[in-house]
């Protein structure tokens, strides 16, 4: 009797199985047939010439515009890029570059490497790549500067009005995960982890051995702005503070094979040290599965302001002529259960933007020694910090380049020989305000944006006259609270600025000598590390 129910049950399941996927299989030949028969006509009798190669781009990029931003197309060369980029050695100048127009932007040359030896300084504009005027270059321009170890390339560059040209001869450039530690008050050890690639877990386990072995008692791992990268090397972090076969991560998806979990594998180097991790707005990833199974695990302070929020899984999937898929398979969780994810692609508003949880939706979750966290996005610090925090407007600074242009102008414009000598008065925070009137800096705020469609409305019901002078009006407030809004945050505004000057100066070493001595999060992390009623307070 068993039998007989059994058999046909199963037997329907399959038979439903098989329609779907017969289905699904006919629904995506279908679309792609259409597709390719448009691509043809539209090659075929299109008015004026196109381009094959450019429209299949333009028909990549439409088709993952609408999922979320890190599900993306990468080329040949893109895909070489990932790879150098989690392996941490390439061959080059050795300096991050930003392309803006025409030109090629020095950010960051490193110290000793050869950008920084052929005297390129942040701000520099390259604008001729040994014959190649980048003004008539339609390529990719930052290729030209790669090149076998020991190769020249004439760089030609514009410092302050005035044109320059330099050789610089490439080398294999190592990016550090860890560049930078030191022991502080004879018995803290300080660790920077800027990025998770194929060096990052050696890389922190030796610097906290060093630290250890010259008297460290307590541990700050200092995590602010480091993107992410590579999910074993953040489990493995985690792995050297805790124990054997603990949960640290979970990833769920509505394809089976990619939920998953994540738990470490080896012995830990030491699970008692009081540690203290520091986050801010522009630690994501894999630095939120770090300081999120930290803080789940009770095993650390968090010290900042909440994480970007990104908890989306991502895995390449190769295409034809070494192309890769970049796409997002699955979604993280903490211990607890808290989605690191800030915004949700797939719900958006009325005007198509992505929405982001409310504070009160936000839902309660419970560590493993029982204390309260709330999910909401990213991760929120156990102590918050107004310095760490990333509000709109100190992100279109960054986003306008204002803060790095104006560092510029500040490093031609002052003398300064030694890091611990650097003071940004009130009266250099005026100068950073002028500069951003002079240069026409603008911002525009989410009100602003929905007052401009609702004028637009207007015009289209041809009510714009009656109401344009109240619009005006509107936009005159909105200006002024936008300046007030740079004075309320002055203290994050403030740190950024600082940082970036001091780079000009002492390189990262200098800026990281400083900080340690000034800024308010590691200052903080300090004095909690030294009071232990209130370091354990804060976990149980």
């Amino acid at each position: 009797m068993k039998k007989r129910i059994i058999i046909p049950i199963v037997a329907i399941g399959i038979f439903f199985t098989t329609v779907s996927f017969k289905s699904d299989f006919f629904e995506i030949a279908k679309q792609i047939e259409i597709f390719t028969t448009l691509y043809k006509e539209l090659n075929m009798n299109y008015v004026d010439e196109v381009t094959p190669a450019t429209l299949m781009d333009k028909a990549i990029k439409g088709m993952l515009d609408d999922l979320d931003p890190y599900t993306v197309y990468w080329n040949e060369q893109q895909v070489e890029d990932a790879k150098i980029n989690n392996s941490g050695v390439y061959t080059g100048i050795g300096a991050t570059a930003q392309t803006r127009e025409d030109k090629i932007i020095i950010v960051e040359p490193y110290q000793g490497y050869p950008a920084d030896k052929a005297g390129l300084k942040a701000g520099d504009e390259i604008i001729k790549i040994g014959d190649v005027t980048l003004a008539n270059f339609e390529e990719d321009a930052g290729e030209l500067l790669k090149g076998a170890p020991g190769s020249k390339v004439d760089v030609t560059y514009k410092r302050q009005g005035k044109t320059t040209t330099t050789t610089i001869t490439r080398e294999a450039v190592k990016v550090k995960a860890v560049p930078f530690y030191k022991l502080i008050n004879n018995d803290i050890g300080y660790i920077v982890l800027s990025k998770f690639n194929s060096k990052t877990t050696s890389e922190t386990k030796a610097a906290l051995i060093d630290l250890k072995s010259q008297g460290a008692k307590k541990i700050i791992l200092d995590l602010r702005g480091n993107p992410g990268g590579l999910l074993n090397e953040a489990i493995s972090v985690v792995n050297l503070f805790v124990e054997k076969d603990q949960v640290i991560t979970t990833t769920k998806s509505v394809i089976e094979k990619y939920n998953a979990t994540y738990k470490t594998r080896f012995e830990p180097v030491d699970t008692e040290i009081p540690l203290v991790v520091l986050i801010n707005g522009r630690s994501a990833s894999a630095s939120e599965i770090v300081s999120g199974g930290l803080q789940d695990l009770d095993r650390a302070v968090i010290v900042g302001a909440r994480s970007f929020g990104k908890g989306l899984v991502q895995r390449p999937k190769k295409l034809t002529y070494g192309t890769q898929l970049k796409v997002t398979i699955s979604r993280y969780y903490t211990p607890s259960g808290r989605g690191i994810q800030a915004v949700d692609y797939w719900h958006r508003d009325e005007n198509g933007d992505p929405i982001r949880k409310d504070p009160k939706e936000y839902n309660k979750f419970k560590t493993k020694g029982g204390r309260t966290v709330y999910d909401g996005g990213g991760i929120l610090p156990d102590i918050e910090m107004a310095s760490a925090v990333y509000s709109p407007i100190t992100t279109a600074l960054l986003k306008d380049n204002a803060i790095f242009d104006y560092a510029t102008k500040y490093y031609y414009s002052h003398q300064m020989t030694d890091w611990k000598n650097f003071k940004f008065g009130q009266s250099d925070f005026q100068d950073f305000l002028k500069y951003l009137k002079a240069n026409n800096f603008e911002y525009e705020t989410e009100t602003e944006k929905k007052f401009a469609e609702g004028l637009k409305l207007a015009e289209s019901d041809e009510l714009n006259n009656e109401i344009s002078q109240s619009y005006n009006q509107l936009m005159a407030a909105i200006d002024t609270a936008k300046e007030k809004a740079i004075m309320d945050k002055k203290v994050e505004i403030e740190s950024l600025l600082k940082d970036e000057i001091l780079k000009r100066y002492f390189y990262r070493e200098g800026l990281y000598n400083y900080q340690i001595e000034h800024n308010p999060e590691i200052l903080e992390a300090v004095a909690v590390l030294n009071d232990e009623g209130r370091y354990k307070k804060i976990l149980k």
